[in-house]
């Protein structure tokens, strides 16, 4: 037993020190909404615009400059620049060592990804979408979840996973669905879902550094879209915390919990209630669903005394669901109407383009909705 657990003690001493095509239908918009660009995420002097993607490559570079035990494995992520050129230039600035093309094969690059964590290395896996994750669930579950609580605490896994999760466009029923409840779930995993370009520097940058596997569910229609980032967000020491939700807008009629592009969908219809009725709602970005800031919620709600959360996976059992079963649990008292949910619709992701509109979460029913919670 100690010649197997050998290697993850020499671990925990040295841890002191294809890409798709898409369509108009979700992109009537390029860039973020006017009304979050004049937000400000911090202080003013050094913002600099962002794209996620870029983002996503910074957080990337700087900690594999940072841990020579950080890699990156997954499919086209090197030669190619990745699938959707979340790794461009990581291969020529770090060498076939630390940057790996591995064969089309999801249980099998993520098992080699998760024994070398077992084995002390922190690995970032990705996967061309999460909807081929389904192939590696028993090692992203079974294996990585796991293995510290089954060890006693002896055996971490440091590891990332990390790749586009949620709605897409035109890609039909096999590429455009969210895992966010199926990871968010699961005892032993760590799930952040970020939006703007510096909750996917921060968020990234975190799951890098934490013992525990972290699975950063990204959105393939937000890796072009750019962000105000903070001149504190530029430097290659900024992570963001796991289980703290930030507040994207302030108000005092409703609040609005929600996550990774839904976020900028309900800033947008929050704008356009100010402008047509002088409400003013309250937005919520989860950034992480495992940890889940229940406490942010709580307190929002005690000043709204209504809720709505918004999310683009299926209504059963989703995360909305969580949402509003936690409210109830803990803020029932303050509610003034019954906590509501906007999800996608109870079927698998129509091809057809007017079908597919119909399927998921966007403004105009996120507006209508909260319209019809005020009574407006």
């Amino acid at each position: 037993m100690s010649r197997l657990l050998r290697p993850a003690s020499r671990f925990v001493a040295a841890s002191t020190a294809r890409p798709i095509a898409t369509r108009s239908a979700f992109q009537s918009v390029s860039r973020i909404p006017a009304i979050v660009q004049s937000r400000g995420y911090a202080q003013e002097s050094g913002v600099k615009e962002y794209t996620v993607r870029d983002a996503l490559n910074e957080a990337l570079a700087e900690e594999l400059e940072l841990n020579p035990k950080v890699f990156v494995l997954g499919e086209e992520v090197a030669q190619y620049n990745g699938a959707y050129k979340v790794t461009k230039g990581l291969l020529d600035r770090f060498g076939d060592k630390r940057v790996i093309d591995s064969p089309i094969t999801e249980s099998g690059f993520c098992g080699l990804t998760v024994g070398a964590a077992l084995a002390g290395l922190h690995p970032v896996c990705e996967f061309m979408t999460f909807n081929f994750a389904m192939q590696a669930i028993d090692q992203i579950v079974n294996s990585a979840a796991k293995t510290h609580y089954m060890s006693g605490g002896i055996q971490p896994c440091n590891i990332t996973f990390r790749g586009p999760n949620g709605f897409a466009a035109g890609v039909a029923a096999q590429h455009s669905q969210d895992y966010s409840a199926w990871y968010g779930s699961i005892p032993g995993l760590k799930v952040v879902t970020p939006w703007s370009a510096e909750d996917a520097k921060g968020l990234l940058k975190a799951a890098i550094r934490d013992p525990n596997p972290v699975c950063v569910l990204e959105n393939e229609l937000l890796y072009g879209q750019s962000f105000p980032m903070s001149e504190a967000a530029q430097r290659d020491d900024f992570v963001l915390p796991f289980g703290k939700a930030k507040i994207e807008r302030a108000g005092k009629d409703l609040t609005i919990v929600t996550l990774s592009r839904c976020v900028g969908q309900s800033l947008v219809a929050a704008e356009a209630l100010k402008k047509k009725y002088g409400v003013e709602c309250e937005v919520i970005n989860l950034r992480s669903i495992k940890p889940l800031d229940v406490e942010s919620i709580v307190k929002s709600v005690k000043k709204t005394h209504r809720l709505l959360a918004v999310e683009s996976g299926f209504p059963a059992f989703g995360v909305g669901a969580e949402l509003l079963a936690l409210t109830m649990e803990y803020a029932f008292d303050y509610l003034d109407a019954p906590a509501q949910r906007i999800t996608g619709a109870e079927v698998p992701t129509p091809y057809a383009q007017k079908l597919e509109d119909m399927s998921f979460p966007n403004e105009q029913l996120i507006e209508n909705y909260a319209a019809k919670m005020l009574r407006l």
